[in-house]
């Protein structure tokens, strides 16, 4: 594995777990009032365009980490439209 992969690797973990504390805690209190629907919506476009791109170039650290991401910010999605 090159070095740029590995550095790729290693961006997209941490900035995938990010979102974790998010889901847990919107899953745990059922509350979403206070994120924006707008920004997680075009968030969600950016990652998904994102993935595509990674998928296009064969960028495996782009596309592991944007569909990790992905599934994260869809499921703030949900937990926004549910609880809102």
């Amino acid at each position: 594995m090159s070095y740029l992969t590995s550095l790729g690797l290693t961006a997209g973990f941490c900035t995938t777990i990010a979102f974790i504390p998010q889901v847990l805690k919107t899953w745990r209190t059922r509350s979403a009032k206070d994120l924006s629907l707008a920004m997680f919506v075009i968030y969600l476009m950016g990652i998904l365009l994102w993935l595509l791109y990674g998928v296009l170039l064969g960028d495996i650290a782009i596309v592991l980490a944007n569909a990790a991401t992905a599934v994260l910010a869809a499921g703030v999605l949900y937990f926004k439209l549910r609880y809102g």
